[in-house]
């Protein structure tokens, strides 16, 4: 390969103190070192893919997003609609909206029938019932899924509901059987007020 030399020619001549196989060498070298490299980076990517711990996560997801789906389905078609019927709604809760300022086709007292409509108008509106559904839903989700925590728990010896306690120095949050703060590092078993 052509080398640029002192004087701002281009030169075909190892330089100075090395000779022309000592080159071949070093590409051989670089090479082996990349290859190296590429090598033990895709190990260690399969080792990090196909670990334990990574394949728990995803399987958790896979899980996790089929359980809201269904408690999302548990909550908008079991629950609500009675709650609707119960509560004098007239239609389903996340039906139900506010008019804060009508479209050029409102007219005045119940000019929309439905959320949708109010929207297609150009309406702005307040989607109350919308956000209700969602919190209901959320609480039905978050319910659950400790509900399934707890019961895994009680089934099995790996704590998934780690509880905690606050430290008596610093007042942080620490666990529950925790021998030391993780934060300010004092014993939690009074050796600290014996010493004084």
């Amino acid at each position: 390969m052509p080398r640029l030399t002192t004087e701002g020619t281009y030169t075909d001549s190892p330089p100075p103190g090395r000779s022309a196989s000592h080159d071949g060498d070093e590409d051989d070298d670089l090479l082996d070192r990349g290859r190296a490299k590429a090598h033990r980076f895709l190990h260690g990517f399969i080792d990090f893919a196909f670990q334990g711990n990574v394949l728990e996560i995803a399987f958790g997801l896979i899980i996790a997003s089929m359980f809201t789906a269904l408690v999302t389905s548990l909550v908008t078609d079991i629950l609500l609609p009675p709650i609707s019927v119960l509560l004098p709604l007239n239609k389903n809760l996340e039906e139900k909206f506010a008019v804060l300022k009508g479209g050029p086709k409102y007219k005045g007292e119940g000019g929309y029938n439905t959320l949708k409509q109010a929207q297609a108008d150009g309406a702005v509106v307040m989607a109350y019932g919308f956000f209700l559904n969602r919190l209901i839903n959320f609480i039905g989700v978050g319910m659950s899924l400790y509900g399934m925590a707890a019961t895994y728990q009680f089934f099995s010896k790996d704590p998934i509901i780690k509880r905690t306690v606050k430290c008596r120095y610093c007042r942080k949050s620490i666990n529950e059987k925790a021998a030391r703060c993780i934060n300010c590092t004092s014993w939690q078993d009074g050796r600290e007020d014996r010493l004084f």
